[in-house]
């Protein structure tokens, strides 16, 4: 043992030697080295590291990834991680993450590179997951530890991982258990070795014992640090996402480009309109183009003052603001078929400050193709040359003037360039009309449109359309027929079940369809017990996934029952039991949620095409990108922008988009953020011996679907 240590001391003293770096004592008072801000992911196909990569992609934090796995990939060695630009040494890289603590085979030239670059200069390690073990300074699982599931377990952040990269969160970290028959999490629970220089900031209750493990913690040895993490995830799974912002944090010392946020925003379609009510006995909604009864007759749900004041006493419970797609000519028939009053409208009027406005058209108008109703499902009607009839410009524009005008004159406090279309309508709709109405584009124009709602189901990315860009909205499966619970779960049943339990069959048609049921739910129960519990994972999954696309909900789901407060309930109170005061919930309007996705859309192609360089010397960091495009960044609290404070607060740091300009981006670091060398408790050298191969279970492999019910 004393021989193969020693091996492994003189490899890593040669290989510091090959990278030309000085001792640290003989470089103290030389120039500081430069520290390229890219992070190198090492992957072995498995989730763990897959996670970390799609997290940093979508923070817009520059990575490189090896694929262990590929005969064709590029060999680690020093000229691979260190080099010398203008004089000045170079480190390639500002953080590793590897599978395990050590992915190689023995006495590997590739790990030893790495521990000598980690050394040299400072570059901490993530071990995506791996084997408690003595090498990562754990016990072995064996000596009072445990190996097994962890699903439902709930995990807490010790008072060192709150006062460290995991500040952000209160404590408690809940482990899924979404199904009773898979596997979803897997964990090796173990002590720190007597002696190791290693402080757990996650831990679980050892079972069986008073004692708790590590799931997450931070080993320092042979002048290294390693972020030791010993339970496998995917990126979907809640527990990861809880805890990935601090994993970046801890990795990159809150110093890196990109930035992430936690979002939610919803959006309550048709406001002041009537939405038709789902009918159990004929399974479809009379009033809509699909039911074709002839005696079915319409049975309008819409909203009443009683329900206005509970929005508003909701959001203020919340601090909260909803977004409301409003269609004036729901009140102005209202009028003209009663007795000439709209009280629903009137207590809007009164508490429109209270909310944001969004023009969804004056009557809620198909704005496609018109419609040929005569055959279910519908399809569009065409000329005598068989070419399509379309809606004309002139109707579309009357459309959305004619709404506008009424807002406008109602006093609400819009802004005219979002427009949410009936149906998202006048967008290409599959199968029935695979291309955009084209008289929709000029309409827009005529309004000053800029910003267009699209169904992120059918269209997840944006796109321009003419003068207006799209904002993809989630739809949430709480649909805009039903005002009751029951009416919801009939619907629901019909839909997700299998045609030999009186459902509709869609799941036996398409097998990928993710929520379906095995046996029909009670109609009594089932909302409470499986609807609001699984959108509200989906939801609050969307939140901690730094996506800001809007959900949207109907005007329905206000009303009656109030179906629609469970849910948000859930995401909300949810969030809260979950995060420290510093993580707000970041409720955006439409128009900043469209400019968020475009500046990440331009950014993630500038650093896909290489035309992003950034890198810190000492306190300095200094930012190269194209002209035009803005730059994300996340820094430390006191962190300067010629002289003035850097970006927002959130998450115990600053962050924020700045300006494009064509000068570099030069940002001043606090002290506080300049990182003393790490120093080793026992001077040990690194292992050499590869980890062992850890367990993934299926639900991790293959994430358990977010419609199986636990």
């Amino acid at each position: 043992m004393k021989r193969t240590i020693r091996t492994a001391l003189l490899t890593a003293g040669a290989l510091i030697a090959a990278l030309g770096i000085p001792s640290t004592a003989a470089r103290a008072d030389a120039a500081a080295p430069r520290i390229d801000l890219r992070v190198l992911v090492v992957s072995d196909g498995g989730p763990a590291t897959e996670a970390i990569a799609a997290e940093l992609d979508t923070a817009g934090t520059p990575y490189t990834e090896i694929d262990l796995t590929r005969s064709d990939r590029p060999v680690i060695d020093a000229d691979y991680l260190a080099d010398t630009v203008d004089g000045r040494e170079r480190a390639k890289f500002q953080a590793v993450v590897l599978p395990n603590d050590n992915p190689f085979p023995a006495n590997s030239a590739e790990m030893a590179a790495l521990v000598a670059y980690e050394r040299a200069y400072d570059v901490p390690q993530v071990d995506a997951y791996t084997y408690a073990r003595p090498e990562a300074g754990l016990q072995y699982p064996v000596h009072g530890g445990y190996s097994g599931s962890v699903d439902g377990v709930q995990a807490e952040v010790t008072d060192a991982g709150r006062a460290g990269p995991f500040g952000y969160l209160d404590g408690p970290v809940p482990f899924e258990d979404n199904s009773p028959t898979v596997g979803e999490s897997y964990a090796y629970l173990s002590t720190p070795v007597a002696g190791a220089d290693f402080t757990p900031y996650v831990q679980a209750p050892i079972p069986g014992t008073t004692k708790r493990g590590s799931l997450v913690g931070e080993y320092r040895h042979d002048g290294r640090r390693e972020l030791v993490v010993t339970f496998v995830y995917n990126r979907h799974q809640q527990q990861f996402r809880l805890l990935a912002r601090g994993i970046v944090q801890w990795m990159t010392g809150g110093v890196h480009l990109g930035s992430s946020r936690n979002y939610f925003a919803v959006h309550v379609d048709d406001v002041l309109a009537a939405d038709d009510r789902w009918n159990s006995e004929l399974n479809c909604t009379p009033g809509d183009v699909d039911c074709t009864d002839p005696d079915a007759v319409p049975d309008p749900i819409r909203m009443t003052p009683a329900d206005v004041d509970r929005a508003v006493a909701w959001q203020r419970e919340h601090g909260f603001t909803l977004d409301l797609a409003y269609n004036g000519a729901g009140s102005v028939d209202h009028r003209e078929d009663g007795d000439g009053t709209d009280p629903l409208a009137d207590r809007f009027l009164a508490e429109r400050d209270e909310f944001r406005w969004i023009n969804h058209t004056y009557t809620h108008a198909f704005l496609g193709c018109e419609q040929d109703t005569t055959v279910v499902p519908w399809r569009c009607a065409t000329h005598a040359d068989g070419s399509t009839k379309w809606v004309s410009r002139n109707d579309i524009s009357d459309e959305i003037a004619l709404n506008r005008v009424w807002g406008q004159t109602s006093g609400l406090p819009l802004d005219n360039g979002e427009l949410v279309t009936g149906e998202h309508s006048g967008l290409r709709v599959l199968p029935q009309q695979p291309t955009d109405n084209p008289h929709l584009a000029p309409a827009l124009a005529d309004n000053g449109v800029t910003w267009l709602a699209s169904d992120n189901s059918r269209e997840p990315d944006q796109r321009r359309v003419a003068p207006a860009t799209t904002v993809p909205r989630y739809p949430m499966n709480i649909f805009y027929n039903a005002g009751r619970a029951a009416e919801q779960v009939d619907e629901y049943n019909w839909i997700y079940t299998s045609r030999a339990q009186g459902g509709s069959g869609i799941c036996e048609d398409n097998p990928a369809t993710t929520t379906c049921l095995p046996a029909p739910l009670d109609t009594a129960t089932g909302y409470a017990e499986h609807i609001v519990p699984l959108e509200r994972r989906i939801a609050l999954g969307h939140v901690l996934a730094n996506d800001p696309k809007p959900h949207f909900i109907h005007q329905s789901n206000l009303a009656e029952d109030r179906i629609a407060y469970p849910v948000l309930d859930g995401v909300l109170d949810g969030y809260a039991a979950l995060f420290a005061e510093n993580t707000p919930v970041v409720n955006l309007r439409m128009k900043d949620i469209g400019v968020e996705l475009q500046r990440r859309a331009a950014w993630r192609a500038a650093v896909r095409d290489g035309q992003v360089t950034a890198h810190r010397i000492g306190g300095t960091v200094t930012v190269e990108g194209p002209d035009g495009v803005a730059v994300p960044a996340t820094m430390p609290e006191g962190t300067t922008r010629s002289g003035s404070v850097f970006g927002g607060a959130y998450a115990g740091g600053r962050s924020g988009w700045t300006p494009p300009t064509s000068a570099p981006l030069v940002l001043a670091l606090p002290p506080s953020a300049v990182p003393a060398p790490a120093t080793g408790a026992d001077g040990s050298a690194p292992a050499t011996a590869p980890a062992p191969k850890a367990r993934v279970p299926e639900g991790v492999a293959e994430p358990v679907s977010p419609g199986t019910n636990g």
